[in-house]
């Protein structure tokens, strides 16, 4: 039983990118979770952000340590599904940053192990809580726009040259499809539940790139179509989310501010923290435009609720059954890529129970 009297001792696994931007001052913003100890070679590094925590570099350590109540991963993909697997047989909660593991079958013995345990598995679907995603929701539930017939996820970047870093560089789960394919999907499901086919092409576009670096996939819902993209040769002119419905039509252009706000060091709780000021455009199909100002992003609320669900306090933010359908999908966009043709999930029934609160 966890001591609800003190703040959960948290132990982060991994200190690039994902970890230092994300991972520890999300954590660090949130009462009742405290960041004890990170996983890193490199403990200089470490030690210039965040003074006051313990640097090991063994992951062992942190499974042997029974002061430790949460592991929190955020290193190279190909790592998530073993050291998940060794911080639950250890007794700790566990947070897997996305993806949740390189396939299905990982994924499905991760969900089992933690239901084995009685632990908290989660996945760092922080993307859940920004702003354009929650604008996007907020809007559709409202019923301006009718029947939704197309939706369209796009997150395009600019960064013509490859880049000396694993995303990058050929291996087990590097790749565009790997890195963002996760969000994409997780926000359509939360959207539109599990499609029943799955269409997509990958490639790989930059010169000099190792892995796909083009990604874009179809998930079939009867006549309607859900479109994920992500690019890395994509300059501008592409909106963020494009809406089609019965009713009208709705365009939200740019991508929510937080990750560019940890970045320049602006966190939780600061007065312009999650604030997005491009709105919402709905077009009502008889020509009147109206703009709707997009609501404030809060990605520590992820690490809010996964607090609340140690506690036992409140449900899971993203559990693993959810986590495992993402997989699915993730993994049919590849098969479908190298059959050239539509590929449905194969899920099982309890597994596909896991969105039966989505709208369809």
């Amino acid at each position: 039983m966890t001591d609800v009297s003190a703040p959960l001792r948290v132990a982060l696994i991994g200190y690039g990118f994902a970890g230092k931007t994300f991972h520890a001052p999300l954590i660090r913003s949130v009462p009742g979770l405290a960041l004890d100890t990170v996983v890193s070679r490199d403990a200089g590094k470490v030690h210039a952000d965040l003074p006051d925590v313990d640097v090991i570099a063994d992951a062992a350590d942190v499974f042997a340590d029974p002061e430790l109540d949460v592991v929190v991963i955020a290193s190279p993909n190909d790592t998530h599904a073993p050291l998940a697997r060794a911080a639950l047989e250890a007794g700790k909660h566990v947070v897997v940053d996305k993806p949740f593991a390189l396939d299905l079958a990982q994924a499905r013995e991760l969900a089992a192990v933690a239901a084995r345990q009685s632990r908290v598995l989660s996945v760092f679907q922080n993307r859940r809580w920004d702003s354009d995603f929650l604008g996007v929701r907020q809007v559709m539930s409202q019923g301006a726009l009718g029947e939704v017939t197309h939706f369209e996820s796009h997150i395009d970047r600019f960064r013509p040259q490859v880049r000396a870093r694993w995303r990058e560089q050929a291996g087990a789960g590097s790749g565009l499809w790997f890195d963002l394919g996760p969000h994409l999907v997780d926000q359509a499901l939360c959207l539109f539940g599990l499609p029943d086919r799955v269409w997509a092409s990958l490639a790989t576009q930059r010169e000099g790139a190792e892995v796909t670096d083009w990604a874009h996939a179809v998930l079939e819902y009867g006549a309607r179509r859900v479109i994920l993209h992500a690019g890395m040769l994509v300059a501008g002119g592409s909106a963020r989310f494009t809406v089609h419905g019965t009713q009208g039509s709705l365009v939200k252009a740019s991508i929510d501010q937080q990750e560019a706000q940890l970045i320049a060091g602006v966190r939780p709780g600061d007065a312009e923290w999650g604030d997005d000021p491009d709105d919402l455009v709905l077009h009502d199909g008889h020509g009147q435009v109206t703009r709707v100002p997009a609501p404030r992003g809060d990605q520590s609320r992820y690490y809010a609720a996964f607090r609340d669900a140690v506690l036992g306090r409140g449900a899971n933010p993203v559990t693993p059954r959810q986590a495992i359908t993402v997989m699915a999908v993730i993994e049919a966009a590849v098969a479908s890529a190298a059959q050239g043709r539509a590929v449905a999930l194969e899920l099982d029934a309890g597994e596909r129970s896991a969105w039966q609160s989505a709208s369809n």
